[in-house]
């Protein structure tokens, strides 16, 4: 069995992760905290990328 972990912090996943969409991807993560920080992410992401 292929264990699953979260795209923010590597924890392991159970039934209860959270499916977040960022560009085009839809990635999963363990808990709103690491939802939120993908979502920064993100953000900060394309920011930097529209000052170019």
């Amino acid at each position: 069995m292929t264990q699953r972990t979260c795209a923010a912090c590597d924890c392991e996943l159970d039934q209860q992760s959270i499916k977040v969409k960022l560009g085009g991807t839809t990635v999963e993560v363990c808990c709103e905290e690491c939802a939120a920080a993908l979502g920064e992410a993100e953000a900060a992401k394309a920011s930097a990328e529209a000052e170019k």
